[in-house]
Parts: structure tokens; sequence; C-alpha cells
């Protein structure tokens, strides 16, 4: 086993809910190998092309994490190791959210805007039956420019936003992908709803967190009704010109939202998860071409995490 490769505990975690050959297609490669060499990538942010050997063909490793993070493979793994933590009684269910920005690399840039050509035999590319003839997409969403592959340009060039929230011992819950630019606020409904732990066994899945802790980015009205629509106790500071325009209405302005100085001093949770997860440089810096494929090494990123707490 070498440095980052899976453990047999580790592997025994995962094996039982990884996809299956069709035995129609031929049969896959073992997945623990390929596995080794997509954590490989993760952890070191070398290119597809100069993985060592011992992982296999590198378009075979390439090609098995693209299809994961397309299907949502990735996810759903993360899901079931959240499952058993949660039955297991591991879950701090006190959770903070926030966002973090990362550099996109020059080799994130490039991706097709438009559906792939279909090619015929001898590589002549087939024509479409009419002028507006519509193609059948063949990825997830994207293809749209920079903004429809989470891609925002800033002074220093193209960026993302890794939005995720985390539970009370430092592991991510929920990713989202979006610009660089875009408010942290716009995407709190989001996270929140991407949390999802199933049950082992019978039962609806938890996506209910105990109390959410987030700072001065959420501290809106929209924010704060979704969460007490929602029931969810929450710790959100008030910013300085709200908190302002509220004294200056007087008895119309209402009451000063509820905050806990206590529980607050635990929303550096997040900011540890997000060390965590940039420990992983394909994560710090983006080489992802494509929104949903950097989404999936974002998540086993982690995976890893959660597997190794």
């Amino acid at each position: 086993m070498g440095r980052g490769d899976l453990s047999d505990a580790e592997w025994e975690r995962l094996r039982p809910f990884l996809p299956v050959s069709n035995r129609r297609c031929g049969r896959w490669r073992d997945h623990r190998q390929v596995i080794d060499g997509i954590l490989h990538r993760v952890r070191t942010g070398v290119q597809w092309r100069d993985l060592p050997e011992r992982f296999g063909p590198w378009k075979t490793v390439y090609e098995r994490h693209r299809l994961w993070s397309a299907d949502g493979t990735w996810e759903r793994l993360l899901q079931q190791v959240q499952a058993a933590a949660d039955a297991a009684g591991e879950i701090d269910w006190d959770v903070s959210v926030d966002s973090t920005i990362v550099r996109a690399h020059q080799h994130a840039v490039g991706a097709r805007t438009g559906p792939p050509r279909r090619r015929l035999k001898g590589g002549r590319r087939a024509r479409t039956s009419g002028r507006n003839a519509m193609a059948e997409p063949a990825r997830p969403p994207g293809g749209g420019g920079a903004g429809g592959e989470g891609r925002g340009r800033s002074r220093g060039g193209f960026t993302t936003k890794l939005h995720l929230s985390a539970d009370g011992r430092c592991r991510p819950l929920s990713l989202v992908v979006t610009p660089g630019q875009r408010a942290d606020c716009t995407q709190f409904k989001a996270v929140l709803e991407k949390i999802r732990v199933p049950k082992i066994g019978l039962g609806r899945p938890r996506k209910k967190p105990d109390s959410v802790a987030a700072d001065k980015a959420y501290s809106n009205r929209p924010c704060r009704e979704y969460l007490r629509r929602r029931g969810i106790r929450h710790t959100i500071p008030e910013k300085t010109d709200s908190q302002a325009a509220r004294l200056r209405k007087g008895s119309q302005g209402g009451r000063p939202p509820g905050f806990d100085e206590e529980r607050y001093k635990k929303r550096n949770t997040i900011e540890r998860a997000i060390n965590r997860l940039k420990q992983h440089r394909a994560v710090a810096t983006r080489h992802d071409k494509r929104r949903y494929v950097y989404l999936g090494t974002a998540t086993a990123a982690a995976l890893t995490i959660w597997l190794r707490t």
C-alpha cells in the first residue's frame, strides 16, 4: 500500500456500495486500484498523464473519475459513509456554513461550449439533419461559457467558489460549486438543502441540522426567514448597517435577532473543514475544465476526510 492509498478497513467500508459491471461491455478494472489512482491525483494535484504506473492506464483512471462525477457515484459514496457515522452517533449536527475562493489554473479553461459532434468511420463528422436540429446532451448541464462551468473572472484571472457546510467535527456535509464572484448568501439555501444523510435500514434521510452558524455574509432577511420556516435554530451576527437602520426606526424596527456568543465560537469548525479540503492540491487549485468534474474532485476529498477522521 502506497502513501495515501486506501487501507483495508477503508476499502471494506466502500466496497459494498461501488458500481458492479453489467458484463455486456467487458469487465471493469479493479475498483481499488483505480480509486487509489484518483485519490493520488486529488491529493497531489499531478496531471492525469503523470500518474504512476502502479495505478494502471491513466486514461482508465480519468474516465472512471469523470463518469462517477457525472452520475453522482462520489456523492452516493459520501452519503453512505455519513450514514454509517450517523448510525454510530458520531455526527455533531451543530452545522456551520461558509465558502472559499479557489484559483482556477489556466488548464481549467477551454472546455467545449457545445455538445460534441458525432464521428463516422474514417474520422468524418456527422452532419445534423437540419439547421435548427437539437443534439442530445452527453454531459451534465454546463458548457455555457465560464459561468456555466463555475468560473468567475477577477483581477487575478479565473476563480471558483466552493460553498460548503460542515458538522461539529470539521467534516464537510454538502458542497456546491459556483463562479468566484457569486455572493455567499445566494447559495445558503442550496447548501443546506443538499445535506442528505440516509438511514441504515428503514427511515427517511436526515436533512435538518440541530443548529446553523454563519458569518455576516449570510445576515439578511431571506436567510433568516428560510431557517425560521424550517424550524432551525441559528446564530448569525447582525450587520452594522442593518443594526443602525433598525435602531433608526425605533419601535417599528422590531427586535434584534437572537445571537449566542458561545455557539458562534464553534463556527471555526467550517474554517478547519476548508483547511482540510485544501490540503488536497487538486481542490486548492482547480485544474478540471468541467464544473461537475471539479465537484467530483472536491467530493472525493471530502470522502477521504470522512474515512480518516
